[in-house]
């Protein structure tokens, strides 16, 4: 089966984890740092905190803002539930804000709205997380502005967007926001296997989330509470967690970083070969706006009901027959069992719902062949017949 996406592992990934292995840290060593500072470079933040996962880096992220009991926390629908769930771990309040139709990413006229509304009714976020879906970078200077006149914290969920460009600045350095957290998993542009890293160009919330992600403790000198009672001596300063990456990822991370322009091009090739090969097809094509380069981490589709009668579950069954591992990205959070025993119902967040029923992600991965993508084409017009 052709998957809809997947890691690209060379020889020398391999070589880079295999040196790890045979040195003196597995965790806890020197890599660990080097793979930070790498990913701080490229993206243009101060500071990179990596962590075992995203959602480990949303969890921190949140708490470093200070988000907890009596907060409200808002992001978009068209995620995956841990965009969500971070700020129910504090103990926050959650909300979502629909999506804009074109971009499948939040929309700045409805976050506006509710903001207005918010503000009336005394109910301001303290923090709101835009999602840059599928790599494409959300409007983050408008975001940026409604923070400033509102009040509240940006938490940027860039786990799709590590190399998007906005406005010519890479995503991750948070120009316009607070924190920005990237994703490693396999399905992702680069991957660590698990792992996640959140950046900032604060000094003092790296150095809560960097407390956070090891059991609240530090060694450091100048953050002791107590005089140093030798080399021995740590203190336990917060309740955090054991949400460490180990050395071992942070090599592999190190050595896929060296091929992200590489695979993002690779990415932008296969995105132009299916917008020229599917124009004629009944489908909505992506937004490839030009303002922004997406990550091209994903290139969904929707069913048009306007030129065909098919349902999504239709195509996707046909497609799955032929061996094409096409996804749903994604169920609309507030839809989820648990979130409805929270009170969410489903026609609260139309748009995203809308574009749940008719969307589909086709196979994008760098190590697509032209082959493969001809066959997925063809396999599609097929299926839409």
């Amino acid at each position: 089966m052709i998957p809809y996406g997947r890691q690209c592992i060379a020889q020398a990934d391999i070589d880079a984890v295999t040196a790890v292995l045979r040195s003196d840290f597995l965790t806890q060593g020197p890599t660990i740092p080097r793979f930070e500072a790498a990913i701080a470079a490229r993206v243009g933040a101060a500071h990179a905190v990596a962590v075992n996962s995203a959602t480990a880096a949303l969890h921190i992220a949140c708490l470093a803002l200070g988000v907890g009991p009596g907060d409200r926390v808002w992001t978009s629908p068209n995620t995956f539930v841990a965009s969500a769930n971070c700020a129910r771990y504090c103990g926050a309040a959650v909300d979502f804000v629909d999506i804009d139709p074109t971009t499948y990413n939040m929309s700045v006229e409805a976050l506006a709205e509710k903001l207005r509304h918010a503000q009336t009714a005394g109910e301001l976020p303290k923090v709101v997380i835009p999602v840059h879906f599928g790599g494409l970078p959300c409007d983050m200077q408008k975001i940026h502005d409604l923070a400033r006149r509102y009040g509240f914290k940006v938490l940027e969920d860039a786990s799709h967007a590590i190399g998007a460009v906005y406005r010519g600045r890479q995503v991750g350095d948070c120009h316009f926001s607070d924190i920005a957290v990237f994703s490693f998993h396999p399905v992702k542009i680069i991957t660590t296997a698990e792992g996640g890293l959140a950046t900032t160009q604060s000094p003092e919330l790296a150095r809560k989330m960097r407390l956070l992600r090891t059991h609240g403790i530090t060694r450091e000198a100048a953050q002791l509470e107590r005089a140093d009672e030798g080399p021995w001596y740590y203190e336990q300063q917060c309740l955090g967690f054991n949400y460490r990456l180990t050395d071992i990822q942070a090599a592999l991370g190190l050595s896929q970083l060296t091929n992200l322009d590489k695979w993002i091009a690779r990415r932008h090739e296969i995105a132009d070969a299916y917008d020229a090969g599917l124009r004629s097809l009944p489908l909505i094509l992506p937004l490839r706006p030009s303002e922004s380069r997406s990550a091209s981490h994903l290139y969904v589709v929707q069913i048009d009901p306007l030129r065909t009668q098919l349902t999504r579950r239709v195509v996707f069954d046909r497609l799955r027959a032929a061996d094409i591992g096409v996804n749903v990205h994604y169920v609309p959070v507030h839809t989820q069992p648990d979130f409805r025993a929270l009170g969410f119902a489903a026609g609260q967040f139309p748009v995203s719902e809308a574009y749940y029923l008719r969307c589909l992600s086709l196979p994008m991965f760098a190590a697509l062949t032209g082959a493969q993508q001809a066959y997925v084409q063809q396999a599609l017009q097929a299926a839409l017949s």
